[in-house]
């Protein structure tokens, strides 16, 4: 006797892909979020690929790994898969000191985010 198998969290025509640990403020991370919401899938990675912002290459990584579920395990066509979502959420935040004049001291908060991605296929009108 084994567990029965856990139910989808996404629709059958959807697949998912969460980056957990990503470096950076959730507030840097939703504004490249932004740039891909609702486009297709292949534009996305372009649009990630040759973005200047820091955290675009974080995102890429979770957007390739979203294509990667939607066409090995669920059997989704590739050139019809939209960003249907791109939620960011925060992390843990890692908690430092830095040493300042006259033995005092200043905490440093280096915070970490989450990302969401789903991707939808879409059929062609």
């Amino acid at each position: 006797m084994s567990k029965p198998k856990a139910p989808r969290r996404v629709a059958d025509n959807e697949a998912l892909s969460v980056g957990t640990q990503i470096r950076g403020s959730a507030q840097k991370l939703n504004l490249v979020a932004g740039l891909i919401r609702g486009k297709k899938a292949g534009d996305a990675l372009n649009i990630l690929a040759f973005s200047k912002k820091g955290m675009a290459e974080e995102a890429r990584k979770v957007l390739a790994s979203a294509i990667a579920n939607a066409e090995n395990n669920h059997n989704l066509d590739v050139d019809a898969l939209v960003v249907a979502e791109a939620s960011v959420g925060k992390s843990i935040t890692m908690k430092r000191f830095a040493t300042r004049g006259r033995g005092k001291s200043t905490r440093i908060l280096k915070p970490f985010s989450r990302l969401r991605i789903v991707v939808r296929e879409q059929e062609e009108a």
